[in-house]
Parts: structure tokens; C-alpha cells; sequence
């Protein structure tokens, strides 16, 4: 963690390169959503791979709420696929 003074300078270094470089900091700022995204989408299929180890051992019911959750996952990420591609 980083102390007070040093997040405030952080944030200054922060704005003053967004403001004088904005297509740098674009780029960047893409490249982090894009790490976001494929890590979501790994952890989503890992746990779409778990599921039936799931239903096996916690039961019917805590699968099929377990697969309307990465469903409905599913599809929250293929709407919104532009911000994580």
C-alpha cells in the first residue's frame, strides 16, 4: 500500500500523463481491460469445467443453480464481449 502523499503524487503523475498523452494512456488503459477480461473468461471456464464435479458432490440443486449463474455469466459476457476482446 502506498501512503498518502505517495497515492496523491501517483494520482498527479496519473492525470498529468492522461492529459499530455492521452493516446499512450489509451493503449494502456486497453491492454489492463483486456488482462481483466481474459482472466474472467478463463476463471468462467474453469468453473463451467467444475461443474459437474459440483453436481456430483454438493448435489442436483447446487449444479443447476451453480449453471443458471455461469449462464447468465455467459451471457453478460458475450454482451458486453467488445469491452474484454
Amino acid at each position: 500500500m502506498l501512503s498518502k502523499e505517495d497515492q496523491r503524487r501517483f494520482e498527479q503523475i496519473t492525470r498529468h500523463l492522461r492529459e499530455s498523452d492521452p493516446a499512450f494512456f489509451a493503449r494502456v488503459d486497453d491492454r489492463a481491460r483486456a488482462r481483466r477480461g481474459r482472466c474472467l473468461m478463463l476463471l468462467t471456464i474453469v468453473l463451467w469445467a467444475a461443474l459437474p464435479a459440483l453436481t456430483v458432490v454438493a448435489g442436483r440443486l447446487a449444479g443447476a443453480i451453480c449453471a443458471v449463474v455461469l449462464l447468465a455469466n455467459a451471457g453478460i459476457m458475450w454482451r458486453y464481449r467488445r469491452r474484454w476482446l
